[in-house]
């Protein structure tokens, strides 16, 4: 496959007219959009934000590359754009972008499509190359300068494979003292992590350093460092974006960067590599020296503490959705048939005594897996599970996981001092025996019986709250599912229902139709207010705003992410308004729905269905008219 069967002519924009960021993004997207490359401009929207959220793809020289691996893409493709007057795209040089490159991938592309991008990113180092980009008027001149460019560099997409592994295999056995080793990698493995590559290596050889670079891109890690190669590097290199798997770099001098730093400043790297100008990385002893204490500072420790909960809550959300959703429908089976109903008996099998029961383990493991690496994985989870067996629930996990994840912190200081020869033993005997010893018996006899306590007064307190309390907490938690749509606000909202909802009592269920409810509003209040209030909006807004029907009725928040960047206060406020409403609606009326997700699709399990979609429905509606009573028409 060649760079140029997927820069399309027709999709190439010559004259870009945007002289914004976002303006630029949502033009490039309309383009891909009116030649049918893309299904869902919304989510497309959403997945190229998230990436520039992450960091910039304004990668500098003026060049800007925004891309996005998604199943709204219909085809790959990637929309070629010149602005004349450039346009501030938050580059890393502060310098306007003029070339743009919007790359577009599928779900599973296949791998031709992912090395021809590779190729193409590579191409973009080239100075000389852009300098004549920058020349072109129009997409024959842009086709016919890459058709050039790629027969020039015979070979193409094979450098990125068999050629640059050998070529690169050949400079780690020369057995040169100026040898380092890297990994490039960023979010989806498109660009920049081969930029990056690039940039690394041919500093390298302009500098006469040899050096071997690992990528882990899209189709996975490619050009894996040997351990004997790891051995002889005098430092190593992580310009990434992404967690890389770093135990083998234990006792290594250790950079580690954003993936742009190894595009911008590849010399500096290299550099601070061969001196042994570089923290000590430890795996399995200290802390994570890799990260520099500039870095370690600028992270306050609340966002530290929220990294760490995210952690165990991602890994424990399949099994919430999953078992939460198939022990619903048993009670479909129940209704129908009893308790001894054998498709009951099963789903029940599956769902509660299956994956429910990982819940709290899998929640309390991957806390203390963030916080003190693979080590600390299994004290946490044995830990969780004791705090399932005391009854101390949601609360007794989380405490689990992060007193594993820093007693074994402390032992790793606790044991720095053992001499090199046992070294090996401690990730295998010490932190696991020692680790286990000391969580389980602070969780034993301190932990779980006070958060037993503790559960007990919560559920024993929501069994009893009045209807007006009830109503609060429903209103609280409903208009915290639209603060942030998916963000710090959102997550802690759901997470307390989660907590409710595996904790035993009757309030299972309750609260989360609160939250189930406050985060259908917001792509629900969207989809109206861009359906019945059409002159307040653009004509490409209307058509984005029809997709948050679906993502509404799915429980999907995040589809009004666009809407909310485009327009916080009037968009966030008016959702907040109406989740908050729905929320409420759902505890005056008694609703519990019995699973964790499932929006629409699950409203039929709930005790009152009806309810539970009017309440939906009233919180959406009353969202919507305050959005379009409030946003001002869009002038012709």
């Amino acid at each position: 496959m060649k760079i140029t069967d997927l820069l399309i002519k027709e999709t190439m924009i010559m004259d870009l007219k945007a002289i914004t960021k976002e303006a630029a993004i949502d033009e490039l997207i309309a383009s891909l959009a009116a030649h049918g490359r893309i299904n869902d401009p919304v989510l497309f929207k959403q997945m190229i934000l998230k990436r520039e959220a992450e960091s910039s793809t304004g990668i500098g020289g003026g060049i800007a590359m925004p891309h996005a691996k998604t199943n709204a893409v219909n085809e790959p493709t990637v929309v070629f754009a010149k602005s004349a007057r450039g346009v501030d795209f938050e580059s890393l040089d502060g310098e306007p972008a003029a070339l743009f490159f919007m790359i577009a991938v599928p779900e599973g592309a296949g791998n031709f499509h992912l090395q021809t991008l590779a190729s193409l990113s590579r191409l973009l180092i080239d100075s000389g190359f852009i300098d004549q980009l920058k020349m072109t008027s129009t997409p024959e001149e842009v086709v016919a300068l890459f058709d050039a460019k790629q027969q020039e560099n015979e070979g193409g997409d094979s450098r990125s494979v068999q050629g640059n592994q050998g070529v690169q295999g050949a400079q780690a056995a020369n057995g040169s003292e100026d040898f380092v080793v890297a990994v490039t990698a960023c979010p989806t493995g498109i660009a920049h992590t081969f930029m990056a590559e690039d940039a690394l290596k041919k500093k390298a050889a302009e500098m006469g350093v040899q050096i071997r670079v690992e990528t882990n891109g899209s189709e996975g890690a490619k050009n894996v460092l040997t351990p004997d190669e790891i051995r002889r590097a005098k430092g190593v290199i992580i310009a990434a974006d992404k967690q890389v798997d770093m135990a083998r770099f234990d006792g290594k001098p250790l950079l580690q960067r954003p993936v742009s730093d190894g595009i911008r400043k590849p010399q500096e790297l290299i550099t601070k590599a061969l001196q042994g100008d570089a923290p000590i990385y430890r795996s399995s002893g200290g802390a994570k020296e890799a990260q520099s204490s500039q870095a370690q500072g600028k992270a306050s420790i609340g966002s530290k503490i929220y990294k760490d909960l995210m952690n165990g809550i991602s890994h424990m959300l399949p099994f919430v959705v999953g078992g939460g959703i198939l022990i619903a429908i048993s009670f479909l089976f129940e209704q129908v048939g009893g308790a001894d109903d054998p498709i009951y008996k099963l789903l029940m099998s599956i769902g509660g005594d299956g994956a429910f029961h990982f819940l709290i383990p899998i929640l309390a493991g991957f806390i203390a897996m963030s916080i003190g690496d693979r080590p600390a994985l299994m004290p946490g989870m044995v830990g969780g599970l004791m705090a399932v067996n005391s009854n101390s629930g949601f609360l007794g996990g989380l405490a689990a996981g992060f007193l594993a994840g820093y007693i074994v912190i402390g032992l790793r200081k606790l044991f720095s001092g053992l001499p090199k020869t046992i070294e090996g033993l401690k990730p295998i005997l010490l932190y696991p025996v020692v680790g286990l010893l000391i969580t389980g018996t602070i969780m034993y006899y301190i932990f779980d019986p006070v958060f037993s306590t503790i559960n007990d007064w919560v559920v024993t307190g929501l069994n009893n709250l009045g209807t007006g309390n009830a109503v609060l907490l429903g209103v609280v938690l409903g208009g915290m599912m639209s603060i942030d749509m998916g963000g710090p606000f959102n997550k802690a909202a759901y997470t307390f229902a989660i907590g409710v909802f595996t904790s035993s009592g009757n309030t299972n269920g309750t609260l989360m139709a609160a939250v189930m409810a406050g985060g259908m509003v917001p792509p629900l209040a969207i989809a109206l207010a861009t359906s019945f209030f059409k002159r307040k909006f653009t004509e490409e807004e209307r058509k984005s705003g029809i997709t948050n029907y679906v993502l509404g009725l799915s429980f999907i928040t995040e589809g009004a992410i666009p809407f909310a960047a485009a327009d916080p206060l009037r968009i966030l406020t008016s959702c907040i308004l109406g989740s908050a409403i729905a929320g409420g609606l759902t505890q005056l009326w008694h609703i519990n729905i019995p699973a964790p997700h499932g929006g629409i699709f699950v409203a039929a399990l709930a005790n009152h269905a009806l309810l539970f979609l009017l309440s939906v429905a009233i919180g959406a509606v009353v969202s919507a008219l305050i959005l379009g009573i409030w946003k001002k028409n869009i002038k012709a």
